[in-house]
């Protein structure tokens, strides 16, 4: 056997028989480094006459490819014993069951959001939503609160930067009854709609938070009465408790907006709370003044308006007792409800 043969064949079952990449660059060195049998076969070459060093030469070339190719495999194949290695290390258990991403729910001051506004849907109401930067007008004067009016001392008020048309500072909403103005005066008479929303006074403890979300209804008509608002307040906590064994009461109040006033208070009937009277709603007949600013005829149409705050009947429905739990982000808290 020719002496390159026998080199190509050593080279061989030297790659074959080492285990890590190390050894093999070692192996590779011993046949193809600058001291290794290759390179000294072509050193050999210059002592040759031209004829025989042109044939010799391609021997030793090919001979070389020959190793070179060996190295590459044997490398190849170490790569891809190492990578086995590792996913028999990192094998799945397909047989386990998956563990999915956790599905978010709805909030539940949002499912009393969306509540309302199905009881409401049901019988007639439309939905109205609006800017929850409001002018010192919608929010306040339109609503028979002009400046140093004492009820503006009893929301205290975000103002932010920026004017109205009046000059007047901008401010967030302290409750939703501007959209009530809005919403008069660009639709037809008669009007019966509710406006949900969230709305920002300068008030946190227990029962108060800094942003909270209220509900205004408003019924303009030709005959709206008292009766009327009783009814529809009845109908509607009747549907959102889901108990027709509960009471309404109107206890007399103050509101600018509306004369007369009154707070609504409801009594269960039964459980933990029976007997007890709670204030859910404000509401009264809509102030003559209002329906002027709303741009109606206050001799010829009369109606009711209501706020309620969703919070409180958040927590009446589901039985907290600090409204700070739905701002925490506590996720033990919040999925209770779904």
């Amino acid at each position: 056997m020719d002496s390159l043969e026998q080199l190509i064949s050593l080279a061989q079952q030297d790659f074959r028989n080492v285990s890590d990449p190390v050894s093999l660059e070692n192996a590779k060195a011993k046949y193809l480094g600058k001291t290794g049998l290759i390179t000294a076969e072509m050193k050999m070459l210059g002592k040759m006459a031209p004829e025989e060093r042109k044939a010799r030469g391609a021997v030793i070339n090919a001979a070389k490819s020959k190793i070179e190719a060996a190295l590459n495999e044997r490398r190849q194949e170490l790569a891809n014993e190492k990578l086995q290695a590792k996913l028999n290390a990192e094998a799945i258990d397909v047989t386990l069951p998956g563990r999915g991403r956790g599905k978010g729910g709805i909030h539940p001051v949002m499912r009393t959001w969306e509540r309302i506004e199905r009881i409401f849907g049901s019988i007639g109401f439309d939905v109205a939503d609006g800017p929850e930067i409001e002018t010192d007008w919608t929010n306040f004067t339109a609503l028979n609160s002009p400046e140093n009016h004492p009820a503006r001392s009893m929301q205290d008020t975000f103002y932010i930067e920026g004017k109205d048309t009046q000059g007047k500072p901008l401010l967030l909403r302290t409750h939703t009854s501007p959209m009530q103005v809005r919403y008069a005066r660009s639709h037809e008479l008669p009007v019966k709609v509710i406006a949900p929303g969230r709305t920002y006074r300068v008030d946190s403890d227990a029962t108060h938070s800094p942003m909270f979300h209220q509900v205004e209804g408003l019924w303009i008509d030709r005959d709206i009465s008292f009766a009327d608002l009783k009814g529809v307040y009845l109908n509607f906590v009747q549907a959102f408790f889901e108990t027709d064994n509960l009471q309404v009461r109107f206890r007399p109040s103050y509101f600018p907006f509306t004369e007369p006033s009154a707070e609504i208070d409801i009594a269960f009937g039964s459980g933990p709370l029976k007997g007890k009277w709670l204030e859910v709603s404000g509401a009264g007949q809509v102030h003559p003044n209002v329906l002027k600013n709303m741009g109606i005829d206050s001799e010829q149409y009369i109606g009711f308006a209501f706020g309620s705050g969703l919070e409180r009947l958040t927590m009446l429905r589901y039985g907290i007792n600090d409204l700070r739990l739905f701002y925490e982000g506590d996720l033990r808290f919040l999925k209770q409800f779904n």
